[in-house]
């Protein structure tokens, strides 16, 4: 498979985690999902490559229910590859957030029954069927837009506790699972600042306990009514009984948000949306303890909106030195992974693979999520400074770039890589053969067929057949000029005239023409 010379060394990196055959076998898969668009099976992968005839299909398919790899050994490739391209020696910053995938069907067996977050409110909690994955992603700045993103590098599956007691196995709550993820964090990334960004779910004592032994800051909101003490008092000499753990209790977060001596502070600090907000905030030091687990020493945070727009929110950090703006600049640094989710559903067919088997389910969606951060890795590879070409539009000046953006350029190397080849004589010229040219107007035309089967999603129906509009592309849609051997080909001159000069096999000029790119990217 030909390959632009500058994304070689990036895919290179995970080779040593497959054999060779299987690592030729995932190459293609990972091309082929690339260029398709709309469903991500392993077929719409073979046809976007142009292996629709290829006898060994199944094989493809072996790559992800049977073949023998391992998808924690990629993840840390995956992250030690990103650390090293964006935040080679600073300190990291990880997101962990759950993601559902919305499936049915009796053969999926660590299938359950979830809130639905997406569809849920205050007053109303909405259950549907589906994967719930817990995943990580590492938050990295990236020269082409102002905006964080979060790349993801691990993503675990979580099952119900019916869903366990079916499979015989011990349930694992999502801070247990956090909790083993944090040290092998700690074993991927020795001797590096790991800070962890969590939603409330992940404000748990005993994750925060692991996260100081483990030397990784935990972050996440704090209940106002959270049992807060001061430290323990000095312990009189010959004193009997069991040692007091925590000292006197300190008053909730929500009396503190409403005493009127309270002494606060006011700063500007980042927001959501690139944007920087005026907040007051009050900050203090405390053991967080409940019955039963040893107390936790926290710094928390009371951030108060003085518009009065906004709630009384209380955040926490188990570093006790940390400083109080900065930590609501990193919880806000927690929205980019929400994005991420948002993005894989929308370009990268997630939710839209369709395997049943236990290890082909516990592959596939990591790598669609992962696939994210690979397209980031892909994009910084061709365009090393940043300057990545935008797509302008009259009524939509673009400044910035978008994943639909990186992800196109990406497509656009590959298409160009894959079906055209530069001629020496001239350089407005390109080779192709009739079978690549057959290829190339069949992935354009055959996702605007099937573009009305997508999955359905939130309960929507499918659009009426009056409205399903099927555009044909030929020649000259695109913008192109072929001739076969014999009748001679249009060459374009610098002044924009047209000349007619003899072809030797099929020679297509002006195939960068923008509705072709738009056909296929």
């Amino acid at each position: 498979m030909f390959l632009p010379a500058e994304i070689i060394p990036v895919l290179a990196h995970f080779a040593p985690a497959f054999t060779a055959p299987t690592y030729q076998k995932a190459l293609v898969l990972l091309i082929g999902t690339l260029l398709a668009k709309g469903r991500r099976t392993v077929t719409s992968a073979l046809r976007a490559v142009g292996r629709t005839q290829a006898t060994d299909w199944a094989k493809y398919h072996h790559v992800l229910n049977r073949a023998q790899w391992s998808g924690l050994a990629l993840s840390a490739r995956l992250l030690l590859l990103l650390v090293a391209t964006w935040t080679p020696a600073n300190g990291i910053t990880v997101d962990v957030d759950e993601t559902l995938e919305r499936r049915w069907g009796p053969r999926i067996r660590k299938r359950g029954h979830w809130r639905d977050s997406l569809a849920s409110s205050k007053r109303v909690n909405v259950s549907r069927s589906g994967l719930r994955w817990l995943v990580f992603a590492l938050v990295v700045n990236v020269p082409w837009t102002p905006y964080a993103l979060a790349l993801p590098f691990l993503s675990v599956l979580l099952t119900t506790p019916k869903v366990s007691a079916q499979l015989g196995q011990r349930h694992k709550t999502v801070a247990h699972v956090t909790g083993q993820v944090v040290i092998w964090l700690r074993r991927t990334l020795p001797g590096r600042a790991i800070q962890l960004i969590g939603a409330g779910a992940y404000a748990v004592i005993t994750l925060g306990a692991l996260c100081q032994r483990q030397q990784v800051t935990l972050v996440a909101p704090l209940r106002l009514a959270a049992r807060l003490f001061e430290p323990p008092p000095r312990r009189a000499a010959h004193a009997r009984g069991r040692p007091p753990v925590v000292g006197a209790r300190q008053p909730n977060l929500a009396q503190v948000a409403l005493a009127p001596p309270t002494r606060g502070h006011r700063s500007l600090v980042p927001w959501y949306g690139g944007t920087h907000a005026v907040v007051d905030w009050t900050s203090g030091t405390a053991l967080w303890y409940t019955t039963g687990t040893p107390p936790l020493a926290i710094r928390w945070v009371l951030v108060r909106d003085p518009h009065g727009q906004r709630p009384t929110r209380a955040f926490f950090s188990t570093d006790t030195a940390h400083d109080a703006p900065n930590m609501i600049a990193d919880f806000v640094n927690r929205w980019p992974l929400e994005v991420t989710f948002e993005e894989a559903r929308a370009h990268l067919g997630l939710e839209t693979q369709r395997q049943w088997r236990d290890r082909a389910i516990e592959r596939t969606t990591p790598a669609l999520l992962g696939l994210f951060s690979l397209v980031i890795l892909l994009a910084h590879a061709l365009y090393p400074t940043g300057d990545l070409p935008l797509t302008q539009a009259a009524w939509y000046p673009k400044t910035h770039a978008t994943f639909h953006d990186v992800l196109a350029l990406v497509r656009q190397r590959l298409w160009q890589q894959y079906l055209l080849q530069t001629d020496a004589a001239a350089a407005d010229l390109r080779f192709s053969c009739p079978a690549q040219l057959e290829h190339l107007l069949s992935a354009a035309c055959y996702e605007l067929v099937t573009g009305a089967h997508q999955p359905l999603r939130d309960g929507c129906a499918p659009a009426p057949a009056h409205r399903r509009v099927l555009h044909v592309v030929n020649h000259h849609d695109v913008g192109f000029w072929a001739a076969k051997t014999g009748f001679g080909a249009h060459n374009r001159t610098s002044d924009g005239s047209e000349t007619t000069r003899p072809a030797r096999g099929w020679r297509a000029v002006n195939v960068q023409s923008q509705a072709l790119k738009q056909s296929f990217i």
